[in-house]
């Protein structure tokens, strides 16, 4: 074995030399001096295509105090967050039915902590019950946006006022809403009797409820009739819909107000309870009407008798609202937005609205639709003489209500 492995590297190393031989490594040379003036031009590497980092998106949370579907209140808040979606590219994080009997044992604005867990930099508190906690929530989280849908807490000329930067008040004036919604109401009623459904008592639902009595009585009188012959009646239930064992039944208070001879009936409440009953006493024979309140499609509920409804659309005052908190010209405001009396249906432009009911008279529209053009053109029925239902002075005669 030494022997074979001994001629077995002799054999290596004889081969080495003859490849070595063949082929050695060339003598260095230096590289050859070109003329600058001759040189081709330079190339640049070709560009790698990169993509700009996408924007973040931006997500807003929304605490709605009833559910999300209500066919009221709280689905116009709902519509208008996917709106924003929509027009933004924004992502919405909500939580409904934020009251003591669905939550009980939360806070709103514990609540509205559950949301900027989830991302959001905005938040919309959604029901004037839940004021104090967007007030709490806000000075707690000073970066975060805070839009309180109604509320005053920011208006210079409200009771409470104070500076809260992060945080604005939006609200539609709506008491153009109810005075229409009490003209409808007003121009077909055959008894001359008016029932409205009221939720809870505060300055907000006492001002409503005036603003659709207000018109009720503008158009029951321009119809020709008695101003005795008319008689308007609101029934509080407690809260904004119904909660068994705390609240009125709404659906009891209508077909109350329905079986003694009220034979329309406004809701002023987040959902159209009141159609529902009207419809049932229609088909059995009992001339009954209503007017929903808050979504602009609440008269689906029952067409043959709704006659119309006043409603809410939150997008147009919340887009621009959370554009500016996105681009950095937020500022701490009181919004208490008019319709657009161009179009008042404008879903891009309009807070406000009204929609004439499939139940509505021909004439009934035109009629209301020429009110409306009046209230455009500045007719102010919160002008005095007025009195509280007292019998004490509200407004002397020639004066007119201040905000």
């Amino acid at each position: 074995m030494r022997k074979n492995f001994a001629r077995l590297a002799m054999f290596a190393l004889a081969l080495m030399l003859v490849l070595s031989a063949c082929g050695g490594t060339p003598a260095a040379t230096e590289a050859p001096v070109v003329d600058a003036t001759e040189a081709p031009a330079m190339t640049e590497a070709p560009a790698v295509a990169t993509e700009a980092p996408a924007a973040e998106q931006f997500v807003f949370g929304l605490l709605m105090v009833g559910p999300y579907n209500d066919n009221g209140w709280s689905q116009a808040h709902y519509e208008a967050g996917l709106y924003l979606e929509e027009k933004l590219g924004a992502k919405m994080v909500y939580l409904d039915k934020v009251n003591p009997a669905d939550r009980p044992g939360t806070t709103p604005d514990q609540l509205a902590e559950e949301l900027v867990a989830q991302g959001a930099k905005l938040v919309i508190f959604n029901s004037d019950d839940m004021k104090d906690a967007s007030t709490t929530f806000a000075k707690a989280n000073p970066d975060v946006f805070v839009i309180m849908a109604s509320g005053d807490q920011v208006w210079p000329e409200g009771n409470i006022y104070e500076e809260i930067p992060n945080l604005t008040n939006i609200m539609g004036r709506m008491e153009y809403g109810k005075m229409m919604a009490g003209c409808a109401a007003a121009l077909t009623t055959d008894t001359g009797k008016i029932g409205y459904l009221g939720p809870l008592i505060n300055d907000e639902t006492r001002r409503l409820a005036a603003s659709a009595y207000l018109g009720a009585k503008h158009c029951w009188e321009q119809a020709g009739n008695d101003p005795a012959g008319l008689e308007f009646k609101v029934t509080w239930i407690g809260f904004w819909f119904n909660i068994p064992g705390v609240t009125l039944d709404p659906v009891q208070v209508s077909n109350d107000f329905y079986t003694t001879g009220y034979d329309v009936v406004i809701s002023g409440i987040d959902n159209p309870v009141n159609l529902g009953e009207a419809q049932k006493l229609m088909s059995e024979g009992t001339p009954s009407y209503g007017v929903a309140y808050d979504y602009v499609a609440a008269c689906d509920a029952a067409p043959e008798v709704c006659i119309g409804v006043p409603y809410f659309n939150w997008g147009p005052e919340y887009l621009k609202a959370i554009s500016s908190a996105q681009d950095g010209t937020w500022e701490s405001q009181f919004i208490w937005a008019s319709p657009d009396w161009a179009d008042i249906n404008n879903p891009d432009t309009s807070t406000v609205g009204f929609v004439n009911g499939p139940a509505l008279s021909e004439d009934a529209a035109a009629a209301v639709d020429a009110f409306a053009d009046e209230l455009a053109g500045g007719l102010n029925l919160f002008a005095g003489p007025l009195n509280f239902q007292d019998g004490t002075p509200y407004l002397a005669d020639g004066e007119e209500a201040t905000d």
